[in-house]
């Protein structure tokens, strides 16, 4: 038996709506038409991403700096620096400014719940 590789990513948030309409209307992410109950399901490649509801005991707010520390979720953009400026425009919490890495054009936003999410542009 061999595991293959991540296959799904998923962030709990404290409010699926929202966090569902930030990442529609601030990233560009597109749901799937079908999503499991208290989840979206996004078409990303090349493997889905979701926000969920809190699952029961997970409190958002005891985690501190910010929740997800000690993961690194990257996302693919066609123009990073373009990305920033759209995000820093919105209001949207730049956490490092973009740089030019082995990666590309990148830089890490804070989302509605305070995961630190990477943006690069490098294909």
């Amino acid at each position: 038996m061999t595991v293959t590789g991540p296959d799904f990513l998923a962030l709990q948030v404290r409010d699926l709506d929202r966090a569902a309409e930030f990442y529609e209307s601030r990233l560009g992410l597109r749901r799937l038409s079908a999503n499991p109950p208290g989840a979206v399901v996004f078409d990303t490649k090349p493997i889905s991403f979701a926000v969920r509801e809190s699952l029961p005991g997970v409190d958002l707010d005891a985690a501190a700096p910010r929740p997800g520390l000690g993961v690194a979720l990257w996302l693919h953009s066609d123009d990073a620096q373009a990305l920033h400026d759209q995000l820093a425009d919105a209001g949207v919490p730049i956490v490092a400014d973009p740089f030019d890495g082995p990666f590309g054009r990148t830089f890490v936003f804070a989302d509605p719940d305070g995961y630190a999410i990477t943006i690069h542009d490098k294909a």
